[in-house]
């Protein structure tokens, strides 16, 4: 895994954009075949080479959505009852409890590291969503999380060869 070179990424995400919302847009609407398996088998390469907690700009700069057990769990383990917990930490936002703050209040801005990891929300267990569910269900959300994640930029950038060159064949 290296270090995520966030400046590089950035530039990265300029030049390319474009052409990776194009190619979510196309893939969701009309996913090529066997797309499911291509990105479950993507995956793995894509985790060799991006480190998480060099980057943690999920964290700094997005908020989950906190489900009704998530904020069951999570005030329990602080010890307040759920309306403690929202009012102390939460906002509704379109229907919704997303944190009032960011970078989220439990990242320790030091280590990159949630504070409160084995406990966290269920949006941040499964981020960045790369092989989750069917594709075209999630392309809505890579289209958003390349803006901020660099491992969904660099699913992208593995999937657009792989799709390409099944196209030319």
């Amino acid at each position: 895994m290296l270090p995520v070179n966030f400046r590089s990424f950035r530039r990265k995400l300029t030049l390319h954009r474009k052409a990776f919302r194009s190619f979510l847009r196309k893939t969701g609407k009309t996913p090529p075949r066997g797309m499911d398996s291509i990105t479950s088998q993507t995956e793995p390469l894509v985790w060799k080479e991006v480190d998480c907690l060099s980057c943690a700009n999920c964290c700094k700069s997005m908020t989950p959505t906190f489900t009704k057990q998530d904020i069951k769990r999570i005030s329990a383990h602080f010890n307040q009852t759920p309306e403690a917990f929202i009012k102390q930490w939460l906002k509704k936002q379109d229907g919704d409890y997303i944190n009032k703050k960011m970078p989220c209040q439990f990242l320790d801005l030091k280590t990159n590291k949630c504070t409160i990891y084995e406990i966290r929300p269920a949006d941040c267990a499964g981020f960045p969503h790369l092989s989750k569910r069917k594709w075209s269900d999630y392309t809505h959300v890579h289209i958003q999380n390349i803006e901020y994640c660099p491992a969904t930029y660099k699913m992208v950038e593995k999937l657009i060869p792989i799709i390409e060159g099944k196209e030319t064949k």
